[in-house]
């Protein structure tokens, strides 16, 4: 396990906390209807992807299934505490249904991934 992989991996995770409790007024994807969503995918896939590629020589799929289950929980933890330390964001169902289309999509896509990145041709 790389210490290099750790820092990203650990690096997301702060990312991800912190700018889930701090103001944010960006119209980075324009007026699409719960543009949101698709941060929040995109955020959950490269977070899992970190410490999947961290876990990486433990990558069997209950290592996998640990992984995706601590970040789902983490995402819940994280719209707690926008609920409950901010006045300014608001927890959703849904932001929670998206991080964890995200965790998904990150468990379908790491083994080609991985097998792209670090495979001798």
């Amino acid at each position: 396990m790389s210490d290099k992989s750790l820092y990203i991996a650990l690096a997301c995770s702060v990312f991800i906390l912190v700018f889930s409790l701090i103001p944010v007024h960006s119209k980075l994807l324009g007026e699409v209807k719960n543009s949101d969503k698709i941060i929040h995918t995109f955020s959950y896939t490269i977070l899992n992807l970190s410490w999947l590629f961290y876990y990486r020589p433990l990558s069997k799929l209950k290592v996998k299934l640990v992984i995706a289950f601590a970040l789902f929980c983490y995402g819940i933890i994280i719209e707690v505490l926008q609920t409950t330390l901010t006045t300014y964001r608001t927890g959703s169902f849904y932001d929670v249904v998206a991080n964890t289309i995200g965790i998904f999509v990150a468990l379908i896509v790491f083994d080609t991934l991985y097998k792209i990145i670090f495979q001798k041709t």
